[in-house]
């Protein structure tokens, strides 16, 4: 297969992601193209991946069932701490046309301690700029970027940094108007649960696989600003769950209000219930009955994709929920629970009131169980917040603006008649 994707990253997400759409593509389209992977970091999996061809098993597991696939998308790796030729080398592929990363939350970072002069630059962006100089100076064209990192507008960051290093190593303006104009910085969004290796468990897959790789059933890459890009991978022709959009903002705010926006309206409540993770919450009818109204009565009626495709979202997220195979616990979501509330849950009690002009009751339930809650000692949260959650008034908490970013005071009939006096 011919080499088209330079792929930063070997981590269990990108090769259950990205990896595992490609061997899709391939198998049923004309696509025939491969990554090469580069390791970001000195130290990784490239070596363990090398050792069996860069092929490997990915199981996608669920109450669906399980479906398993070899993968074999991979065509080699490349370590620039071992090789720094060899990842320059890279530059000279006039194939090369994708460029996919995901190299954590951190990963898109300018760090000024970096030099044009390293081998490599130790920042995920300033190696980019290395490669992308030299690619520049080869008189070929440049790449289209899919990030996958976790954080908002990954795209436009990317961007911002490589041109940052250009300043910084004071790069050509000809350099510069290149990277602005034959390169392609898209804004991704992407959402599978991957559970990674199976420690625990000895599955046959036909041979000695030491980067068997496990993940949900969904999956999820919305991509902005990039139109044509189905004409070069087809996505569309595989049945893959991939949305080309100029607006990737309706479809965050969608996974934090519902996907997210449940998990947290959920996990006070399931905790003082007694329960441990989702899928139990999954198989308790008074759980079951609270996600329920909070997503499809409260949450969906406040935002503003196709009212279709938010059913078929939310009904996803329950199934998701109620995967077998993941051990979600409850404990670990509740993890600075307040700034998770304000983030997920109060924009749609507050968009709720706006444009209904009435409360949402069970919103507004799972805020008085947040409360009462933090009155217990089962949270996990700065201690300055767990203090003055744990002791303060109901009015003295709705009122608290730094919290919540204005006064919610308003909101206090709806909340006093459920919380724990």
């Amino acid at each position: 297969m011919k080499e088209k994707i330079i792929q930063f990253g070997e981590g269990g997400f990108l090769r259950g992601f990205a990896d595992w759409m490609i061997q899709i593509i391939n198998e049923n389209t004309d696509f025939d193209g491969s990554a090469v992977v580069v390791q970001p970091i000195e130290k990784g999996l490239c070596d363990l991946l090398s050792s069996q061809d860069c092929v490997y098993t990915h199981l996608c597991r669920g109450s669906e069932g399980v479906d398993m696939k070899k993968i074999e998308a991979i065509s080699r790796c490349v370590k620039p701490y071992d090789d720094f030729d060899a990842y320059l080398s890279l530059a000279s592929n006039p194939d090369f046309r994708f460029v996919i990363s995901n190299t954590t939350e951190s990963g898109i970072c300018f760090d000024e301690s970096n030099k044009i002069t390293d081998r490599p630059a130790s920042s995920f962006p300033g190696k980019l700029t290395q490669l992308l100089k030299k690619r520049f100076e080869m008189g070929l064209g440049g790449f289209v970027f899919l990030p996958c990192e976790l954080i908002d507008k990954n795209g436009e960051n990317l961007k911002s940094c490589i041109l940052k290093y250009a300043d910084l190593w004071s790069l050509s303006d000809a350099f510069k108007a290149w990277i602005e104009n034959d390169n392609i910085f898209c804004n991704t969004l992407v959402d599978r649960i991957n559970t990674g290796y199976p420690k625990d468990e000895v599955i046959d897959v036909g041979f000695d696989d030491k980067m068997i790789n496990t993940s949900e059933y969904f999956h999820l890459w919305v991509i902005e600003g990039y139109n044509d890009l189905c004409l070069e991978i087809p996505f569309d022709k595989c049945g893959l769950n991939v949305i080309i959009t100029n607006n990737l903002e309706m479809y965050r705010t969608r996974k934090v209000r519902i996907l997210n926006g449940a998990h947290t309206s959920l996990v006070p409540y399931a905790l003082l219930s007694g329960l441990e993770t989702v899928k139990e919450c999954t198989e308790n009818a008074v759980m079951r009955e609270h996600l329920r109204k909070c997503i499809y009565e409260e949450i969906i009626p406040t935002l503003d994709l196709p009212r279709d495709e938010l059913i078929e979202y939310a009904d996803n997220v329950l199934l998701r929920f109620s995967n077998p195979y993941i051990k979600h616990m409850l404990s670990s979501i509740a993890l600075n629970s307040v700034s998770k509330f304000k983030v997920r849950v109060l924009p749609s009690i507050l968009e709720y009131i706006k444009r209904y002009d009435k409360m949402p009751e069970t919103l507004l339930f799972s805020f008085a169980k947040l409360i009462d809650f933090y009155r217990t000692d089962m949270t996990n949260d700065d201690a300055e917040i767990e203090s003055f959650m744990k002791t303060a008034s109901l009015s003295d908490i709705l009122a608290k603006k730094e919290y919540w970013g204005e006064d919610l005071s308003f909101l206090y009939d709806g909340v006093a008649k459920y919380v724990n006096k």
